[in-house]
C-alpha cells in the first residue's frame, strides 16, 4: 500500500509540476487521498483529509489552495444558509492564506477581485451593500492593476458605480471617470489578446499550419475578445443616457480653469463630449485647442480634424485626420485611429476615402473584422449608384456579401453579424431563377464608380 501511495505521489508532482515545501509523511499521504478524490469530483469526501493538510502543513505544495478552491465551490453550491455563508466566508480566506503562502503563484489584484465578485455573487447570504462591495473591487483595482482583468469583474465593478450614482452617492465626475478608468483596461486586455491573435494570423496567412497548442491559445484569445467585446456594450449600455451633453457640458466646463494644464482631464474631456456628439458646443473647442497645446498628439490632432469637419472645411479635416495617424507609433491605437476616421468619412457619404482608411485599420489589427462590415455596408448602400442596368446594380450586394464574410473569418465575436449582413445582402442580390433567365452565370461584372471592383456571378 506504501508503494502505490508513493508511486502515486511520484506521479502527482511531476504532472502538476509542484515541488514540496516541507516533507511530512502524513500530509503526503493525505495530499495524495483529497486529491484523488477532487479528480473523480468527490468533493465531499475530499474535504476533511483536505482541512487536515491545510491546517497543518499550509505551506506543503499549492494543490491545498488549487484543489481546495474547488471544494469550497462545491460545498457553496450545496448549501443554504448559515452553512452556505460560512463556506464563502472560507473560500475568501482560502485565497488569502494562498497569497501568503504562494505568493508568486497568487497575483493580487486577480485574486483580490476575485473575492470580491464571490461576495457581489452572494451578496443577499452576505448581507453586502453596493459601497461595501465597490470599496472592494476599488481595493483590489488600485491593488494590483495588472492582473485586474477578468471581464465579468470589471463590468461589475464599474455596474456598482453606476449604482451608487444613481443612488445620489456618487458625483458625475467620479462616474465618468470611473467609465474612462474601466474602458482604456478593457481597451488595454483587447490590444493585448488582439496583438497575440494576430501573430497567428500572420502565421496563417502564409500557409502554415499551426500545432496543437497554438489551436489551443487560439481559442484562448478568442474567448477572451469575445467576453471583453461583450462588456464593453455592457458597460456603455449601463452608462446609457448618464453620460449625455445636458450632464458633460456643465460639468467640464465647471473643471475646466482648474483642469487646462492637466493633460489627461482634457483628453478624457474631448474624447466624452466627441463620444456622446456634444462637438457643436464651443466648450469642445476650448478643449481641443487646449489639449493640443499643452501635449500635441494622434488624439487631439483626430479632435482638431472633427473641428474642421463641423466647420465644413473636408480637406483641412482629412489633413489633421493624417496627421494624427502620424503621431500614432502603436499598431493597435493606430488601426483604431484608422477605423474611427473611416467611420467619420463613412457617415459623411465619403465612400472612396473611408475605404482606404478601414482597409489600413484592417492591415494594422488583422484580427478586428469591423472594418469589413464597415465596407460592406459602404457597397450596399452605393448599390444603384454603381451599376448601369438593373441586374448590374444588384450584383453589387454580391460584393458586400464577400466583404461581410470577411469580418467573421477574423473576428470570432462578429460571427452573428457577419451572418447576418451575408443573409440580408444575398436576398437583395440576384436570385438563381434570375441568372439563369439572364443567361449570366459565371460571368465577370466590373463594378464602376468609387468601388471600382469586379465580381463573378455565381454558377447554377
Amino acid at each position: 500500500m506504501k508503494k502505490k501511495i508513493t508511486l502515486l505521489l511520484a506521479i502527482l508532482f511531476i504532472g502538476l509540476n509542484f515541488g514540496f515545501a516541507q516533507q511530512d509523511e502524513e500530509c503526503m499521504t493525505k495530499l495524495s487521498i483529497f486529491h484523488e478524490y477532487v479528480k473523480a469530483k468527490n468533493f465531499d469526501a475530499a474535504y476533511e483529509p483536505w482541512m487536515d493538510v491545510r491546517n497543518k502543513c499550509p505551506k506543503f505544495n499549492n494543490a491545498i489552495y488549487v484543489d481546495g478552491e474547488k471544494i469550497l465551490e462545491h460545498k457553496i453550491d450545496n448549501s443554504t444558509g448559515a452553512e452556505k455563508v460560512a463556506f464563502i466566508n472560507d473560500l475568501v480566506k482560502l485565497w488569502d492564506e494562498r497569497g501568503v503562502h504562494f505568493a508568486s503563484k497568487t497575483p493580487k489584484g486577480e485574486y483580490a477581485a476575485q473575492a470580491c465578485q464571490l461576495m457581489y455573487d452572494n451578496r443577499k447570504e452576505l448581507g453586502k451593500s453596493d459601497q461595501e462591495l465597490y470599496d472592494c473591487f476599488d481595493a483590489a483595482y488600485k491593488l494590483d492593476k495588472e492582473t485586474f482583468t477578468n471581464p465579468k469583474s470589471l463590468y461589475t465593478y464599474f455596474s456598482l458605480m453606476v449604482d451608487l450614482y444613481d443612488a445620489g452617492k456618487k458625483p458625475a465626475e467620479d462616474l465618468f471617470n470611473k467609465y474612462d478608468d474601466v474602458v482604456e483596461k478593457v481597451e488595454d486586455e483587447v490590444k493585448n489578446y488582439s496583438e497575440k491573435l494576430n501573430k497567428l494570423i500572420a502565421k496563417d496567412s502564409t500557409g502554415a499550419t499551426y500545432t496543437k497548442k497554438e489551436k489551443q491559445y487560439q481559442r484562448y484569445y478568442e474567448s477572451y475578445l469575445k467576453a471583453y467585446d461583450q462588456i464593453s456594450s455592457g458597460i456603455d449600455e449601463k452608462l446609457g443616457t448618464r453620460a449625455n451633453c445636458e450632464n458633460l457640458i456643465p460639468l467640464y466646463k465647471k473643471g475646466f480653469q482648474e483642469n487646462k494644464t492637466n493633460a489627461v482631464w482634457l483628453q478624457r474631456a474631448a474624447g466624452k463630449m466627441s463620444e456622446k456628439e456634444c462637438t457643436d458646443d464651443p466648450l469642445f473647442f476650448d478643449l481641443v485647442n487646449a489639449y493640443h497645446n499643452l501635449s500635441p498628439s494622434a488624439n487631439s490632432a483626430y479632435y482638431l480634424g472633427i473641428l474642421k469637419d463641423k466647420e465644413g472645411n473636408s480637406s483641412e479635416a482629412i489633413n489633421f485626420y493624417k496627421q494624427a495617424i502620424s503621431l500614432e507609433t502603436d499598431s493597435f491605437k493606430k488601426s483604431k485611429l484608422n477605423n474611427r476616421i473611416g467611420l467619420k468619412l463613412k457617415a459623411r457619404g465619403s465612400y472612396g476615402q473611408a475605404r482606404g482608411f478601414f482597409r489600413e485599420a484592417v492591415k494594422l489589427n488583422p484580427s478586428n473584422g469591423r472594418p469589413y462590415l464597415s465596407i460592406a455596408a459602404m457597397y450596399a448602400s452605393s448599390a444603384n449608384s454603381c451599376g448601369d442596368t438593373n441586374f448590374n446594380k444588384r450584383a453589387v450586394y454580391w460584393l458586400a456579401a464577400d466583404e461581410a464574410r470577411k469580418a467573421a473569418r477574423v473576428d470570432p465575436t462578429l460571427s452573428s453579424a457577419s451572418s447576418q449582413s451575408v443573409a440580408n445582402y444575398l436576398a437583395k442580390a440576384p436570385q438563381k431563377s434570375e441568372i439563369f433567365s439572364s443567361g449570366r452565370s459565371g460571368e465577370t461584372i466590373r463594378i464602376g464608380c468609387w468601388i471600382g471592383a469586379s465580381v463573378t456571378v455565381p454558377n447554377i
